[in-house]
């Protein structure tokens, strides 16, 4: 059993008459009966939300305009209302962009092209970080009845750290027409990863919001 889920419970018996005395469990406060006589903790986690994109997509209403994406030249820059992330990841998004531009038919190697995606990023915090915890917990019960006394003391061992922040990561993406300046396609897409989580790095949720943002491109729709 991990150490994080470490349940260690101590019953202290007094016997006041010959008769033997029962294991005593009791229920409120968070925890509830076992058919063994003891007693674990009611507390769960939620289900983690880790992982999970939300996609929503938007195409022209003008026939030709869509007949024309995913065709011809393509180029990729930084949406002009600035991202408030460093040159540096921006530089990561704009590749996985265009990666995946190129996977929808784009040929992305011209850097003027006939359509231009403007790429955004943005950072957000959905769950702050948890407080600390108490390592050690418990409570205690105390029971007088026909057969005996009773004393029972419930201790809840946490090792767990306290989890760190979860963070909303955007990635927002809008095809327009160089010449007419007209908007072709927008989207977007969001996941949830936990602060300083080593699985999640800048490149793997650039690699994985533009995958699902391009997915089945130019098909709206979420």
């Amino acid at each position: 059993m991990p150490l994080s889920r470490t349940l260690a419970l101590l019953s202290l018996i007094a016997l006041a008459a010959p008769a033997q005395a029962q294991p005593g469990v009791w229920g409120d406060r968070g925890w509830t009966s076992a058919p063994s006589g003891y007693a674990r903790s009611g507390a769960t986690r939620t289900a983690s939300r880790e992982g999970k994109v939300q996609v929503a997509r938007f195409v022209a209403e003008d026939p030709a305009a869509v007949a024309a994406l995913g065709k011809g030249t393509v180029s990729v820059v930084e949406a002009p209302a600035t991202s408030p992330v460093d040159a540096r990841e921006m530089a990561t998004y704009q590749a996985a962009v265009i990666d995946a531009l190129a996977g929808a038919g784009y040929q992305t190697a011209t850097p003027e092209g006939a359509h231009v995606t403007e790429v955004r990023v943005l950072h957000s915090v959905a769950e702050p970080q948890e407080a600390p915890k108490k390592p050690v917990s418990g409570e205690m019960a105390v029971g007088v009845s026909n057969r005996g006394s009773m004393m029972g003391l419930g201790i809840n061992i946490d090792l767990t750290k306290p989890r760190a922040a979860l963070v909303s990561t955007r990635l927002e993406a809008r095809i327009k027409d160089r010449a007419s300046g007209a908007v072709l396609w927008e989207g977007r897409a969001d996941i949830l990863t936990r602060e300083g989580d080593a699985r999640w790095t800048d490149q793997k949720i650039a690699e994985r919001l533009a995958s699902a943002l391009f997915e089945g491109f130019p098909a709206a729709g979420a």
